[in-house]
């Protein structure tokens, strides 16, 4: 099978094409396992952050990708409840324990042994690879192959993002950042909560015409003060400034999601600027997004095809998954990204 593989940890200002396209032989899928033919798998921010080191993989090489949808080419033989054929995807949740305190509570994104799709097991930036049926979800008819890619890492953790927000119908969201996940969000919060006014908080002119394009109430720059304060923000960068300006556009009793694995440390000085009285006074919470539940991404998936989401999408070849990250890299952006396979 064809495969992009990583070699090597690097930055991407210093090296543009650290995948490496090559044939590695099929994946063999052991019992309760499935083999895929993959034939679409979104890019991902958290990429990068593999790539340059942030959360680098235990092993390398490895094919990267978690946000992968295939057909089910061969079932091992303990597979019960998908048969070959089915339409599945995958998502950063490849595998937990199962038997930890917090798997026993259905918190299996908080488990020491988690296992992520793309970094700890090969994902999908390759024709083939294998997935335990316990961790790969059914995708409703209603999308395409490659409309259900970010969904189910863009559209997961940010319908997990939402849920953690805490935001009732009627009060004020803000969105720092409109790359793939936040542009779902705002679909999302216009069908659960109509009342909820939307703000965007976006480095792009680009991205804040989209955020307006969209629905979103009021969209400005990152540093730019909102026409009101919010009840609650969702952070969807890599970096701190954001974290900081959210933190001073929140309400007394606000809530500040950040939804990322890492940051990176270009403007971490930035954090030398919070000031306790004007950003973290009166009782203003900051929570983390850790990886998410298989409960969100199959949630997820049904209210995606309830209301319909439809992410907008930019396609890729396989080969050009070094192009989709740079440009990923650079913030040329609009929507998703998505690599069409086999």
């Amino acid at each position: 099978m064809k495969a992009m593989i990583l070699k090597k940890l690097c930055r991407l200002e210093d090296n543009k094409t650290p995948l490496e396209l090559v044939e590695l032989p099929d994946p063999i899928p052991a019992d309760n396992e499935l083999l895929l033919d993959v034939t679409a798998c979104g890019v991902c921010h958290t990429e990068l952050d593999e790539i340059e080191g942030r959360t680098p993989p235990p092993t390398l090489p490895v094919v990267l990708g978690h946000q992968v949808v295939g057909r089910v080419e061969k079932a091992g033989t303990g597979s019960t409840g998908i048969n070959v054929g089915d339409r599945v995807g995958v998502a950063w949740i490849y595998s937990a324990c199962g038997e930890c305190e917090y798997c026993r509570c259905n918190q299996e994104n908080l488990c020491a042994n988690f296992a992520a799709t793309g970094r700890d097991a090969n994902g999908g930036y390759a024709e083939r690879m294998v997935i335990s049926e316990e961790f790969a979800f059914q995708i409703p008819k209603t999308f395409s192959d490659v409309e259900a890619a970010p969904l189910l890492c863009a559209g997961a953790i940010g319908y997990r993002s939402l849920r953690l927000a805490q935001i009732d119908n009627g009060q004020i969201l803000g969105l720092t950042g409109f790359g793939a996940s936040a542009h779902i969000v705002l679909k999302m919060v216009q069908h659960m909560y109509p009342a909820t006014r939307v703000a965007v908080f976006a480095r792009s002119k680009k991205e804040q015409q989209f955020a307006r394009e969209l629905g979103a109430y009021w969209a400005g720059d990152t540093g730019d003060s909102a026409p009101e304060e919010l009840n609650a923000i969702i952070d969807t960068t890599p970096v701190w400034k954001p974290i900081v300006e959210a933190l001073r556009n929140l309400a007394p009793g606000g809530r500040l999601v950040i939804n990322a694995i890492r940051k990176e440390d270009i403007d971490k000085r930035s954090l030398m600027d919070i000031d306790y009285p004007r950003h973290l006074w009166l009782e203003k919470e900051i929570k983390s997004v850790a990886n998410v539940e298989r409960r969100d991404v199959a949630e997820f998936l049904e209210l995606a095809a309830e209301i319909p989401i439809r992410p907008e999408i930019q396609e890729y070849e396989l080969a050009d998954a070094n192009r989709a990250l740079c440009e990923l890299k650079e913030r040329t952006i609009r929507g998703a990204k998505v690599l069409r396979i086999g």
